[in-house]
C-alpha cells in the first residue's frame, strides 16, 4: 500500500479508536521519555556544552572528488518520447546541471555567501546541532521575540536565506524585533544524526526545546514548514507553556474532527460549504483527484520512509543521483503543473545557486541517509501510535497557505488542532518552498503573525481563555457524530495493515 495511504489510514485509526489522551502524551513521564541521549553510548555528561562558533567549508579535497565524480559520471538514460517530467527528472537536463555545478558554481563565492550570518555548533543529547542565529540590532530597551525557524527535506538553511535579514531588520514602527535560531535539523547538513534507531519527530520535537533552552530562551515562537511543520506540530502540544505562538507555511491536522470533517465536505454540496469556503474548495476536492496526486507525487515519500539506508548508499555515490533525486520533489513541491516541462520549471523561479548551495548541504558531509531517516523514524505505527495528532493545542497559531502546496487543509479543519487559530492567510500563487520561493511574502506573514501572538498573549494575561478577539467558529456537522459512531466496524482488519 502506498506510505501517503498507510499513513492517512493508520492515523485515522490511532486518532479514532485508540483515544490517546493529552494527559499521558504531556505527562512528566512522556516529555522525559523522549529526551533520550543520541551521543556515544557512556559518554553522558562528558561531553562540552558550550556554544562555539562555526563555518561551512568546502575543502579543496571534497571540491575536486566532486568534481571528478560529476566528469567521470556514466551516461544515462533518455527520456521516453515526450515525457517531460512526469517519469521524475528528465534527464536531458542533466548534462546542463552538472556542467553549471562542475564549472560554473564558485565554491569560494558560495561559502562566503552561506557564511554571510552567524553559524554556531552545540551538543545536545550527544549531537552536536549546527544552527545560525541572527541578533538584530535595536535600541537598549526594545522589544526582541526569539524566533526559530525550522526547514524540511529536500530543503535546508538554505531556505531561509533570503527571509532571515528581512524578518530581523529592525523597525521601530512594529514595536518589536525578532531575533532568529535557524538550526539544521539533527541529521541534516552540518547537525550530528544518531547511530542508534528512534530519532523521529516526536524526539527532535525535544531536542529543538532544548536547543533553545541552551541559548537561554525558556519561552519563543516557532516556525516550520514540511518536516519542520510536524516538527513544531509536535512542540506545541507538549510544550504549550513555552511556545508563545506558531507560524505555519505548511499546516496539516490528522485529528479525528479534521478527518472526518474532511470526508463529510465530500459527501454533499451543503456540507461542503461548511467545510471550505467555495474560493478555494478545488483545493480539497474532489477527494479522489488530491489522493491520486499525492501518490502520484510521493514515490520519494514511501522509499524513505521504508528503506532509507538503501536509497542512501546509491546517492551517497552520485552527485549526480542526488541532484536529481532532490530536484524532482523540489519541482513537483513548488508547481503542480511543471511536471509538463521539460526542465521541470526549476529555473523559473530559483536562481542555479540556490538549487546547487541546497544540494551541497547534502553532499558535503554526506549527509543524505541520516537526513531521510527520519522518514523512517516518523512515519511509523511507534510514532503514530502515540496519538500526538488527536490532541489539540492551546497555542496561539497563524498559517498561510500557499497555492500550489501540497496539501489544503481549511480553518474550519485546523481548528480541531489548533484551537487559537488567529489568522489563515491564503495566497492565489506560490508553492511548498515558501520561505526560498517568495521570501518577501514569507517574511511579511510572519513578522505580522508576530504581532498578533503579542497581541492575543496580552488579551489572554488579561481575560484567560478568552480568544472573543479572533473568532474562527467550527460548524456543527450531523455527519460526524454518523461517522464517529461507526468507527468500531473499522477497527477488525485495519490494523493487520501494519507491520510496525
Amino acid at each position: 500500500m502506498n506510505t501517503f495511504l498507510r499513513v492517512f489510514v493508520l492515523s485515522a485509526y490511532v486518532t479514532l479508536v485508540l483515544g490517546v489522551t493529552a494527559k499521558e502524551v504531556t505527562s512528566p513521564e512522556f516529555l522525559s521519555s523522549i529526551e533520550k541521549w543520541w551521543g556515544p553510548l557512556g559518554q553522558e555528561g562528558k561531553i562540552s556544552e558550550d556554544i562555539r562558533p562555526f563555518k561551512i567549508q568546502f575543502t579543496d579535497e571534497m571540491v575536486t572528488d566532486l568534481r571528478n565524480r560529476i566528469n567521470n559520471r556514466r551516461e544515462v538514460t533518455k527520456p521516453l518520447e515526450g515525457i517531460a517530467f512526469e517519469y521524475g527528472f528528465n534527464s536531458d537536463n542533466l548534462d546542463y546541471w552538472m556542467d553549471f555545478w562542475a564549472n560554473k558554481y564558485n565554491f569560494t563565492e558560495r561559502e562566503n555567501f552561506l557564511n554571510q550570518f552567524p553559524h554556531y555548533k552545540t551538543n545536545i543529547q550527544g549531537l552536536d546541532i549546527h544552527f545560525i542565529r541572527v541578533k538584530p540590532e535595536v535600541p537598549e530597551g526594545t522589544l526582541v521575540l526569539p524566533l526559530l525557524m525550522m526547514h524540511g527535506w529536500p530543503g535546508s538553511i538554505r531556505e531561509f536565506y533570503g527571509s532571515i535579514p528581512l524578518i530581523t531588520e529592525y523597525n521601530e514602527k512594529r514595536g518589536f524585533a525578532v531575533e532568529v535560531v535557524v538550526p539544521s535539523l539533527p541529521g541534516f547538513g552540518f547537525s550530528d544524526g544518531t547511530t542508534r534507531p528512534g530519532m523521529g519527530e516526536v524526539e527532535i520535537a525535544a531536542i529543538m526545546k532544548n536547543l533553545m533552552a541552551r541559548l537561554g530562551f525558556e519561552k519563543f515562537y516557532v516556525q516550520g514548514g514540511d518536516f519542520g511543520a510536524l516538527i513544531a506540530n509536535d512542540m506545541v502540544t507538549f510544550y504549550p507553556d513555552k511556545i508563545l505562538g506558531y507560524h505555519t507555511n505548511f499546516p496539516i491536522s490528522l485529528a479525528p474532527g479534521s478527518l472526518l470533517t474532511y470526508l463529510a465536505g465530500s459527501l454533499n454540496p451543503l456540507f461542503q460549504s461548511l467545510v471550505v469556503d467555495s474560493s478555494v474548495a478545488d483545493r480539497m476536492y474532489p477527494i479522489l483527484d488530491v489522493v491520486l496526486g499525492l501518490v502520484e507525487e510521493s514515490g520519494y515519500l514511501h522509499m524513505q520512509a521504508t528503506k532509507p539506508d538503501t536509497i542512501g548508499i546509491a546517492l551517497s555515490d552520485s552527485p549526480m543521483g542526488l541532484f536529481a533525486w532532490l530536484m524532482q520533489p523540489l519541482s513537483g513541491g513548488t508547481r503542480k503543473a511543471y511536471k509538463t516541462r521539460v526542465d521541470g520549471g526549476l529555473s523559473l523561479l530559483y536562481a542555479p545557486e540556490t538549487l546547487i548551495d541546497d544540494v551541497m548541504m547534502y553532499w558535503t558531509e554526506n549527509k543524505f541517509t541520516t537526513a531521510v531517516r527520519v522518514y523512517a523514524e516518523s512515519i511509523n505505527k511507534r510514532t503514530l501510535g502515540m496519538g500526538i495528532s488527536s490532541i489539540p493545542t492551546t497555542v496561539p497559531t497563524c498559517t498561510i497557505h500557499a497555492k500550489d502546496e501540497i496539501i489544503y487543509e481549511s480553518p474550519i479543519m485546523l481548528k480541531y488542532k489548533f484551537k487559537n487559530l488567529l489568522r489563515s492567510t491564503v495566497l492565489d500563487s506560490q508553492g511548498h518552498f515558501l520561505a526560498m520561493e517568495a521570501p518577501e511574502v514569507f517574511s511579511e506573514d510572519v513578522l505580522s503573525a508576530l504581532d498578533l501572538f503579542l497581541e492575543y498573549n496580552e488579551e489572554n494575561n488579561k481575560v484567560e481563555e478568552s480568544n472573543s478577539k479572533f473568532p474562527i467558529k467550527l460548524p456543527t456537522l450531523p455527519i460526524v457524530d454518523s461517522l464517529e459512531k461507526g468507527v468500531d466496524k473499522i477497527k477488525g482488519g485495519i490494523s493487520q495493515l501494519f507491520g510496525r
